[in-house]
């Protein structure tokens, strides 16, 4: 349901309007990238059929799933193809192009070869809690999420978001736990993690499946290097990866937390699903500010 998340905090003038939500979302349903378009990206139906809204509420929360298409021409071809009109144009006029024209004839190239490239797709999970006053993108590129919430705030009248800011650092905190052995109450570390030096060398160790409660991680950090990533569990319940930009990757919901029921159907699968991991998150996300010093809220 949800396995990476970029958390924004929404601002305090939008009101939730379901209804309007889902109109102004489809105005800008998806559509496949034309002949000479490099990138498309629109909104499709969360649960996945197209007939489907394209937002869900469940449990109060709304689950929404933007969809990106590209088309892929290697930069080495576009090279050839700009080099080869290139000579043509040496050819018939006694001269090679500039900087200039040579930028124009790449632009050319690009259209040239853009019919015939092939197509690749991602989609990324939105899911909007309007009570909590939470957006979450479900990537781990800082790109892609400033592109969700581009369109989400051009989709919604009067949204906006700014990123979560906690008054402590999470390298800080990853830090004072590796270094303590005592992390704060329901969560636990785990045996993975990369430690990175902040100066220009950017020395970095990393452990993987490894005790990190040992005299080596410690004096690293002594040293000087900082955690960039940090294996930890909540509550026996989620299993994830702090980074220091306090994103959350690599989410596992543990044993116990999903029912296991052959008799449901697809659809009601989709909704206990997005109910419990939404009830789950609701609970990790503000443990975690928690623990990380509380939220920091820009001066009124």
């Amino acid at each position: 349901m949800f396995k990476n998340l970029t958390v924004f905090r929404i601002g305090p003038d939008w009101a939730a309007d379901l209804l309007q939500a889902e109109a102004a979302l489809d105005k800008d349903r998806f559509v496949e990238c034309g002949a000479t378009q490099q990138q498309s990206a629109g909104w499709v139906a969360p649960r996945g059929p197209a007939e489907a809204p394209l937002l869900e509420s469940i449990a109060g929360q709304w689950l929404m799933r933007l969809m990106v298409e590209q088309r892929v021409v290697p930069g080495a071809v576009v090279k050839r193809r700009t080099d080869e009109i290139a000579d043509q144009l040496e050819q018939s006029t006694g001269r090679r192009p500039g900087r200039k024209q040579t930028k124009e004839l790449k632009e050319q190239a690009l259209l040239e070869l853009l019919p015939q490239a092939f197509t690749k797709r991602a989609s990324i999970g939105v899911w909007l809690s309007p009570t909590d006053r939470w957006l979450i993108v479900d990537t781990g590129s800082a790109t892609r999420a400033d592109e969700v919430v581009t369109l989400l705030v051009k989709a919604l009248p009067g949204l906006s978001v700014q990123a979560l800011h906690t008054n402590e650092s999470p390298a800080a905190v990853m830090s004072d736990w590796l270094l303590s052995g005592e992390p704060a109450a329901d969560f636990t570390v785990d045996r993975e993690c990369e430690l990175k030096t902040p100066d220009e060398m950017k020395s970095v160790v990393r452990y993987a499946r490894h005790p990190l409660d040992i005299e080596e991680v410690r004096e690293h950090i002594r040293q000087g290097k900082v955690p960039t990533r940090l294996a930890l569990t909540w509550n026996a319940r989620i299993a994830f990866m702090l980074t220091d930009l306090l994103q959350i990757r690599r989410i596992e919901f543990l044993d116990g937390v999903f029912e296991d029921d052959a008799s449901v159907s697809k659809e009601e699968r989709f909704d206990a699903d997005a109910a419990i991991a939404t009830a789950e998150l609701r609970r990790l996300l503000p443990a975690l500010v928690e623990a990380l010093g509380g939220e920091h809220l820009p001066a009124s």
